[in-house]
C-alpha cells in the first residue's frame, strides 16, 4: 500500500471503469475496510505467513484483502474469497496461486487469532482498532479509558459519503436519482451510507462535486458578495476554492499550493464544476505570501493550514499510518507562520 490517499486513488481507478455500481461498492469497501484495518490484519496473516519480505508487494495486498472478506463480510461465501484470490494470482503470476490457496485454507482450517493473547495493553488495542499505539496512548491520555475505546471504536465506522449540489434548483431532482438523504450540516450537501459519486454523470457534468459536509460551510461562512477579492491559501484539493468561486461574479479566488499536481487538480475541478474564470492558482508557499503579494490585496483570506488530519480518519484511514507524535509539533510552527504572513496582506 503505498503513499497515495486511498480515496484519491480509487476514485481514479474507478471512474475509468465499467464496473457496474454494485461493483463498485464492493471494491470500495474492500479498499476501506482493507486500509481502515489494516494493522490488525498484518497481525493475523504475521501468524500464517513466514517471511512477509519476500513477498510481493501485490501478492500480500491480496492477502490482506482477502482475509478483511474472510474476517469482516458475511455477504461473501468463504469459498468464493478463496476462489477468486486463487484467480486473481494465477493471472498476475502463475505460480503464486499455490500460496494464496495455502494461506487462505489453513485460516479457514485454523481460525483467527486471539488479540486478547496480546499481553501489552496499548498493543492490544493497537491490534484490536488497528491504530498505532502512540495514537492509541495520546487519545486515552487525552480523554481517559473509556471514552478512548468509544473513539477508537467510531474510527471504524464508515463514513457517509458527502456531495454536494451546485444548483440548488436541481436539488430534489438530484436526491431522488442518487437516492441520497439530505445533509443536517449544509443546505447544499446530500448524504448516503456508501457511493461512488465520482463515476455518475452528474459528477462529470459539474451537477455535483465530493465535499465534506463540514467544508461546505466555509463559502457562506464568508458572506461573498461577488466582487470580493480572495485567497485560498491553503487550497488543493480545490472544493472549497470551487465553492468559494460559485458566490463570486466580477470577483476572483486565487488558490495557493506548492506542487504543480496539485495546481492541476484545483484547476480541473473548477473546469468541471464551471468556475474556471473566477480561480486563478499560484504556486506558492503560504508562509510567504506576504513577500509576493502587495498589502491589501485581498478582501477575504481562507486558512485552512496544514494540520495532522487525525479528525479525517474515518474517510482517509491511511492517515493514521503515516503520522508522528513529531509532526504535531512542526504543523503547529507551520500553522503560525501562515497566519503571520496572511494578516499582513488583508484589506
Amino acid at each position: 500500500m503505498n503513499q497515495a490517499y486511498s480515496n484519491i486513488a480509487l476514485n481514479k481507478h474507478l471512474k475509468g471503469s465499467q464496473l457496474s455500481a454494485a461493483d463498485k461498492g464492493l471494491v470500495t469497501e474492500l479498499v476501506y475496510g482493507t486500509v481502515a484495518r489494516k494493522l490488525t490484519l498484518e497481525w493475523y496473516l504475521s501468524h500464517f505467513i513466514e517471511d512477509r519480505d519476500q513477498l510481493d508487494s501485490w501478492l500480500y495486498v491480496l492477502l490482506l484483502m482477502s482475509a478483511y472478506q474472510l474476517r469482516y463480510l458475511d455477504k461473501i461465501p468463504d469459498h468464493a474469497v478463496v476462489n477468486e484470490a486463487v484467480e486473481l494470482a494465477k493471472l498476475r503470476k502463475k505460480g503464486s496461486e499455490k500460496l494464496v490457496n495455502a494461506v487462505l485454507r489453513r485460516i479457514l482450517r485454523e481460525g483467527w487469532p486471539d488479540i486478547a493473547s496480546i499481553k501489552r495493553k496499548n498493543k492490544r488495542d493497537s491490534i484490536a482498532y488497528s491504530l498505532p499505539v502512540w495514537l492509541v496512548a495520546k487519545l486515552k491520555e487525552e480523554y481517559g479509558e473509556e471514552r478512548a475505546k468509544a473513539i477508537f471504536e467510531s474510527l471504524l465506522v464508515r463514513n457517509k459519503a458527502s456531495i454536494r449540489v451546485t444548483d440548488l434548483s436541481r436539488k430534489e431532482e438530484i436526491q431522488a436519482l442518487l437516492e441520497a438523504n439530505n445533509s443536517l450540516l449544509a443546505t447544499t450537501g446530500l448524504v448516503k451510507e456508501q457511493g461512488h459519486f465520482a463515476g455518475h454523470n452528474l459528477f462529470a457534468d459539474g451537477a455535483i462535486t465530493i465535499q465534506d459536509e463540514s467544508s461546505q460551510l466555509v463559502a457562506p461562512t464568508l458572506d461573498l458578495q461577488g466582487d470580493e477579492r480572495v485567497l485560498d491559501a491553503c487550497a488543493a484539493p480545490g472544493g472549497k476554492t470551487a465553492h468559494i468561486a460559485s458566490y463570486l461574479t466580477t470577483g476572483q479566488v486565487t488558490a495557493l499550493d506548492l506542487y504543480d499536481h496539485k495546481l492541476d487538480l484545483i484547476q480541473e475541478n473548477a473546469q468541471r464544476l464551471g468556475v474556471e474564470d473566477r480561480v486563478q492558482t499560484q504556486k506558492l508557499d503560504a508562509r510567504k505570501v506576504h513577500e509576493f503579494f502587495d498589502q491589501d490585496s485581498f478582501d477575504k483570506i481562507l486558512v485552512d493550514a496544514p494540520c495532522s488530519g487525525i479528525g479525517l480518519l474515518r474517510r482517509k484511514p491511511d492517515i493514521k499510518y503515516n503520522k508522528e507524535t513529531a509532526d504535531f509539533a512542526s504543523l503547529q510552527e507551520i500553522q503560525l507562520e501562515i497566519l503571520g504572513s496572511v494578516c499582513q496582506i488583508l484589506g
